[in-house]
């Protein structure tokens, strides 16, 4: 059997036939976040399934595309959807795109994702620069045999979230005008949304929005050196002490009423990167 490198080498040379030279960086849509890159100049789509090895995306809001172009002439790859843990994916499946974009060369990292908001500030539509996570999924990306050549056994997390990255996320935020929160994330395996004492729980030990997602990629990247930048959009306000129902479909529609706000955040910071298009 291919070990996870030879697959992911086989994928990436895949891609590269047919994109040419690979961008420095990539971004990945959350749920109902896949117009918040509609700036994109796409020049090639693939659909997930037609990607060697590539997981597929079963989840509503998540149209399952790679798409290759440039936005704010940078050049890009933008995943449209993402893989979860409780759609039965292995920690290693989930993170198997990063593993993609590093054999193609990519230097960073941008996800987005839906979230719940924890902190009583916050309110459905805001978007949240994540600082830091807490992973409670009881999964990570590095369990099992370390590749050495994509990293080391036990990668350092104390600065997961590239501080440069923050720093230049938050001048393209003032210059658009758009309130950017920041906080902790927390990540848990899911899909059953939070119960009230979970939620206190989360607020006490730091979180200030959760969800389902983000993490695995997060370590992935991390251990594979490259930076990270993450953006959350909070879709519903967790009240422990009063709680609301939170239905999917409400929640994809927020996302998708802040995708023109991370848009445009999303194109300040790609104008700001220090790489243009090549050649």
């Amino acid at each position: 059997m291919d070990s996870m490198k030879d697959t992911a080498v086989e994928t990436a040379d895949y891609l590269r036939s047919r994109i040419g030279h690979p961008p420095p960086t990539v971004i990945l849509t959350g749920t109902g976040l896949d117009d918040a890159v509609g700036g994109l100049r796409v020049a090639t789509a693939f659909a997930y399934g037609d990607i060697p090895h590539f997981p597929v995306s079963t989840v509503p809001g998540h149209a399952g595309r790679l798409l290759f172009g440039d936005m704010a002439g940078r050049s890009a790859l933008v995943m449209q959807g993402r893989f979860h843990l409780y759609e039965g994916y292995s920690p290693a499946q989930v993170a198997f795109p990063i593993r993609v974009m590093q054999e193609l060369g990519v230097r960073r990292v941008i996800v987005t994702n839906a979230a719940g908001g924890l902190n009583p500030a916050f309110a459905p539509g805001d978007l949240m620069m994540i600082t830091d996570h807490i992973n409670l999924t009881g999964a990570n990306p590095l369990i099992g045999s370390n590749e050495a050549s994509w990293g080391p056994r036990f990668p350092d997390m104390t600065c997961a979230y590239d501080r440069e990255l923050i720093g230049l996320t938050e001048s393209a935020a003032g210059a658009a005008g758009i309130p950017l929160r920041r906080g902790v994330y927390a990540g848990l395996k899911g899909p059953s949304l939070e119960t009230p004492a979970e939620t206190r729980f989360l607020k006490t030990i730091g979180a200030e929005a959760v969800g389902f997602s983000t993490v695995q990629e997060v370590i992935a990247a991390v251990h594979g050196g490259m930076k990270v930048l993450g953006i959350s959009v909070i879709t519903n306000a967790n009240d422990p002490d009063r709680p609301v129902p939170a239905a999917v479909e409400e929640i994809i529609a927020v996302a998708r009423r802040a995708a023109p706000d991370l848009e445009k955040l999303l194109t300040g910071v790609m104008r700001r990167l220090d790489d243009g298009l090549p050649g």
